[in-house]
């Protein structure tokens, strides 16, 4: 799940280059400005998910008490 959310960082990087620089005009200004905090916004929800997931393998993957049958 991280690398998804690198992966949605990169784009939105990218995206705000179009949309924030100065070499875009108009419509294509207004993609990337769109396209950055599309971009944005699932990497942010990419990452809490993240999080939230490798949180509960940890919970999870904890060493249990036995018992032994003899």
């Amino acid at each position: 799940m991280i690398v998804w959310a690198i992966a949605f960082l990169i784009v939105a990087i990218a995206a705000a280059i179009v949309g924030f620089g100065g070499a875009a005009i108009g419509v294509v200004a207004a993609a990337g400005k769109f396209l950055f905090v599309v971009f944005m916004l699932m990497f942010v929800l990419s990452f809490i998910l993240g999080m939230g997931r490798r949180i509960r393998m940890q919970r999870t993957s904890l060493p249990r008490a036995t018992s032994v049958n003899w």
